[in-house]
């Protein structure tokens, strides 16, 4: 084991671990609520002694393991099996209590002196982490990923506040362009044990100066901060020099100068925006229409694929005469799969791109390549009607076949509970939603010698839309490995294709076969809106057709409580005869652009108002996960036990600082105490504790029948009393259509603790509206699950719910 002095670190300012101690497997993680990790258990919740070389530790199987000693190479790297799902242990002894910059590569997670903190599972080397350093022994056990592969190092903290020139968020700056002010994102360093509230930083370029306040940055914490940079009045070179000045209280901190580089009006070029998801900011790549903007041009949107940067994405392209190709981030090169706040990403990226480039509605294309393959038939299929015509490329049609970095989707399950669980996935599987895909183009290409991503997936997809699909075409290219140069993606006939193809006018779309997991996902299409489901996040399917002549609509529903008809080609004063599900319903029209709302009333059919405001539907239609954006705020609790108090705190930190790592984000993390209702209003609230121990919890959960208390948690009538049970569930935010509250916490330090992984930030994972577990979780998984379930569409408990 590495045991070094501080003066040593002072003196170095760098010191790399070389020695320590391995495991041997000991967990098992996935794209799931569900995990296993037995040495976690062993030590985190049972209270193992520390590691030493020869201790015998036991697995879930009860097979016996030993922690041995690993050296790192030449380079600083830890690589051996006994780190494949794994630990590894490291040590380092101080000579007094002090401020440190933690940075570890190739990670899941690591414990810095037992508080959890984010990993660096994709080794980007730039997740830099203050920790305080306790005289004496400080340890350090980092989680290893399957293929082990780590490195660590210690850092001297220098300043209590510093800005880093790592990982910042840029734009160029575009020659022409009349702006008079970008954002960027800078990640900014608290080192301190002090909350930071009243700072700002002062960019200045070419004789301009903008100031921006900055948002609180927690203590012992990194965080990415929102800058305001001024636009030069001309552009000189190929970049301009702006120096950052971080103040407080009008005192300077600390400086940092960065580079803006510049682009031709017709050069691939990156935009920054600030995100509604959390108010982080993000970017966006496009490039340019050939020969400049035009009217009503088309608009390619296009999905990177993993570990692709958008900029590069868009500079895979020749600029199209045709209209821009723009390529959102999925908030980073890895980030959700386009699946999630990947999803919210492009949407926004979308939105923005409608804006600036005033496309013809009727020609927007969807395409992209690998994780941006499977984007695309991800959205292509949920967002159905909006695309003329999508083009996967070398893509793959869902995570429970192919998983990727985080592993697969699980689709099945022996424990009820699981399966209930599951069931929040299911709009991760666009199989069976695959039907939405036939009033649009789609265009499969595929290099047919491709060994990352295989091309008999292509070939699935290519029988499932022989069923039933018009117009599609396929294409294999002979010898084409994964990438096979740029036309992997700007391939001529691709977009000879895509040009071919035209939205439909909603008045021609006679005959609607549409599926969706979630309103809140995908709700309209055309001129039909799924509302409200009866069992909350799977699948329901909508079949109608209209015939004018007759003047009557017809169709089939399945998991449908609530939908809307605008019936649009008919006549005001018309009488018109409604079929579904074989009930015949009648109605004369008023407006026929004005949706006719039908609701499921004791399983018969009737004409209905809009459901009511605050219900679950398109803006809120429940799941954990939905908690965790319009500009959440995370509120630790501070009323506990000094043990869960620090746990409440340690692990919004966790939370945080895995959100901007996973999704280049940036959140509020304030106790309890600081957080009022007016401050943050119609924001996503996250509360670490429990009724007790968080004081924010009963001002905003009033009435919620799933709770949890210390060693009492609830589900309606139903109690369970225990000091050891965790939980995650959502709740809607009084006075906000859209926003939702998330409680993560426990019954106890041991629920708490059992609560502690955030298996929600991977992308396509499930999460049902309330989830009960125990510590044995740890050793058991789905064994280890007490109860989940859904709330109905009013926000009241019903049945849907199940207990192990």
């Amino acid at each position: 084991m590495a045991v070094l002095g501080l003066s040593n670190l002072i003196a170095q300012d760098l010191i790399r671990f070389t020695q320590g101690l391995a495991s041997g497997s000991a967990h098992r993680y996935g794209r799931d609520a569900v995990f296993t990790d037995t040495l976690l258990h062993t030590w985190h919740i049972s209270g193992a002694r520390p590691p030493a070389e020869g201790v015998v530790w036991y697995d879930e199987n009860g097979i016996s393991k030993k922690w041995m000693a690993v050296q790192a190479d030449s380079s600083g790297l830890f690589r051996d099996r006994q780190l494949s799902n794994g630990y590894l242990y490291l040590t380092y002894r101080s000579d007094k209590a002090t401020t440190a910059i933690l940075t570890v590569t190739g990670h899941s997670m690591a414990y810095f002196n037992g508080a959890p903190h984010a990993g660096d599972n994709y080794r980007y080397g730039w997740l830099q982490i203050p920790v305080a350093l306790k005289k004496g022994l400080n340890e350090l056990y980092i989680r290893t990923a399957r293929f082990g592969g780590v490195t660590a190092r210690l850092s001297a903290a220098s300043k209590q506040m510093q800005l880093s020139r790592l990982d910042p968020t840029l734009p160029h700056l575009v020659k022409g362009d009349t702006s008079t002010m970008h954002w960027a994102g800078i990640v900014c360093l608290n080192n301190s044990s002090k909350n930071r509230q009243q700072l700002t930083v002062t960019a200045t370029a070419a004789g301009r100066s903008i100031t921006t306040a900055l948002p609180p940055v927690m203590p012992m914490s990194s965080r990415k901060i929102p800058v305001q940079l001024p636009v030069p009045s001309s552009l000189q070179g190929n970049s301009t020099a702006y120096l950052l000045t971080l103040s407080e209280g009008g005192k300077t901190i600390d400086t940092l100068t960065i580079a803006l580089q510049h682009a031709e009006a017709g050069q691939h070029q990156s935009h920054t925006f600030i995100s509604d998801i959390d108010g982080s900011v993000q970017y966006y790549a496009v490039a340019p229409q050939a020969g400049g903007p035009g009217a009503s041009p088309a608009l390619y949107f296009s999905v990177h694929g993993a570990e692709v940067e958008a900029i590069s994405q868009a500079r895979a392209y020749k600029p199209k005469a045709e209209g821009p190709v723009v390529a959102p981030t999925n908030r980073r090169p890895r980030g959700f799969n386009w699946e999630d706040w990947g999803r919210l990403d492009a949407l926004e990226v979308l939105s923005i791109a409608r804006k600036q480039y005033q496309p013809d509605p009727q020609r927007i294309y969807l395409t992209g390549h690998s994780m941006g393959g499977h984007g695309t038939w991800y959205l292509g299929t949920s967002l159905a009607g909006q695309w003329a015509a999508i083009a996967p490329c070398a893509g793959y049609p869902t995570l429970a076949t192919y998983g990727s970095a985080d592993g697969l989707i699980a689709l099945e399950s022996s424990s009820p509970v699981r399966r209930q669980v599951l069931r929040a996935s299911s709009h991760s599987n666009i199989l069976p939603m695959v039907q939405n895909l036939a009033v649009g183009g789609v265009y499969i290409f595929h290099g047919d010698s491709d060994r990352t991503v295989s091309v008999d997936y292509a070939r699935q997809m290519r029988r499932e839309l022989a069923a039933f699909h018009p117009n599609f075409t396929y294409k294999e290219y002979p010898g084409g490995s994964h990438w096979f140069g740029d036309i992997s993606v700007d391939w001529p006939p691709l977009f000879q294709y895509l040009n071919l193809h035209r939205i439909p006018q909603s008045s021609s779309v006679h005959r609607i076969d549409f599926s969706t997991a979630s309103p809140a996902i995908s709700s309209q299409h055309f001129w039909t809106a799924v509302l409200q489901q009866e069992k909350s996040l799977q699948y329901s399917r909508v079949q109608l057709q209209r015939d004018s002549a007759g003047r009557r609509i017809t169709g089939t529903t399945s998991n449908i409580l609530s939908f809307s008809i605008t019936p649009e080609i008919f006549p005001a004063g018309t009488n018109i005869n409604i079929t579904i599900d074989q009930q015949p319903l009648s109605l004369t029209l008023a407006d026929p652009r004005q949706p006719v709302y039908l609701q499921k009333q004791n399983g018969r059919w009737q004409l209905a108002a809009a459901p009511a405001a605050g219900e679950k539907g398109p803006l809120r239609n429940g799941g954990f996960k939905s908690a965790f954006q319009h500009r959440m705020v995370f509120v630790y609790g501070t009323k506990g036990s000094a043990e869960e108090n620090t746990w409440a705190l340690e692990k919004a930190r966790y939370d945080a600082e895995t959100w901007y790592y996973r999704g280049n984000g940036a959140v509020d993390v304030i106790s309890d105490a600081q957080f009022t209702e007016q401050q943050y209003p119609n924001t996503g609230v996250v509360l670490y504790g429990n009724a007790q121990t968080n004081s924010a919890y009963p001002l905003l959960l009033a009435g919620c029948p799933v709770s949890i208390g210390t060693g009492l948690a609830r589900i309606g009538s139903k109690e369970y009393r225990s000091g050891d049970i965790g939980a995650y569930f959502v709740w809607p935010r009084k006075g906000s259509n859209h926003a939702s509250i998330a409680v993560i916490g426990g019954t106890g330090i041991k629920g708490m603790r059992a609560a502690e992984s955030n298996q929600y930030f991977t992308g396509g994972s499930g999460f049902p509206d309330f989830l009960f577990f125990n510590a044995s979780l740890f050793m058991q998984g789905e064994k280890g699950l007490q109860a989940a379930g859904y709330f109905n569409t009013d926000w009241t408990l019903g049945s849907d719910w199940t207990e192990q």
